[in-house]
């Protein structure tokens, strides 16, 4: 009976991978838990909170449906400020379509995962290394790892603080924006990106005191339309 034979590197590799990839899950949690309780706080019941991250899964427009239906806005203006930060995950997308290779309900699920922390790990691995497979395992399991983590952390802090009252006492709406600069921070590297980022959120200010909540945000996009 022949035994087969195992690749010390590549066995190396995955497990560097696997690491990498609870780590980053561990790490998001902690905004996951701001946002289940942010989510309850501002009005959304324990089931729509936890919705939001099984169903939309991408931080950012989830804080920025949150954030814009507690300041008082719509849920039309919640709800097109969240598709604007979400149209990066389209990009992802067709960055990822060749590396990954998928068909069918793969396809679906792939699609579902592919987020910053997913499509960063992915790029950050040698396409060929491993036949591919090195890119296509860190994209996997940074995927469900987040997704694990994420949708565990938003049940914990919107069963929590639904159980120990209004979270605004101990302050934690301020969370909402705290974590999407955290999330948005490190997207700002070199000094176009900056100075684009700088313009939008000036325009954001001028215009949150004159126009509803919501639309400021989607003012400010149109910053980033020019600038590209």
């Amino acid at each position: 009976m022949g035994h087969m034979s195992v690749d010390p590197a590549w066995t190396a590799a995955r497990r560097e991978v696997m690491r990498s990839a609870i780590s980053i899950g561990l790490a998001v949690a902690v905004y996951g838990v701001s946002f289940g309780a942010l989510g309850v706080a501002s009005g959304f019941t324990v089931a729509q909170t936890q919705g939001l991250s099984l169903l939309m899964f991408t931080g950012a427009s989830q804080f920025a449906l949150v954030s814009t239906v507690a300041a008082g806005g719509t849920m039309l203006a919640a709800v097109a400020a969240a598709m604007l930060l979400g149209t990066r995950n389209a990009a992802y997308s067709l960055r990822m379509a060749q590396p990954l290779g998928v068909r069918g309900l793969r396809r679906g699920l792939a699609s579902h995962l592919t987020i910053d922390e997913s499509t960063a790990m992915g790029l950050s691995r040698d396409e060929q290394a491993f036949d591919g497979r090195a890119q296509r395992l860190a994209f996997w399991a940074t995927g469900m790892s987040v997704f694990v983590f994420w949708n565990a952390a938003t049940l914990i802090g919107a069963v929590t603080v639904n159980a120990i009252g209004d979270p605004k006492a101990y302050g934690l709406d301020a969370a909402i924006a705290a974590g999407l600069f955290a999330l948005v921070w490190p997207q700002l590297a070199g000094r176009q990106t900056a100075v684009v980022a700088m313009g939008g959120a000036t325009v954001a200010l001028l215009l949150t005191p004159v126009l509803p909540a919501g639309v400021p945000v989607l003012a400010a996009a149109v910053v980033a339309i020019v600038a590209g």
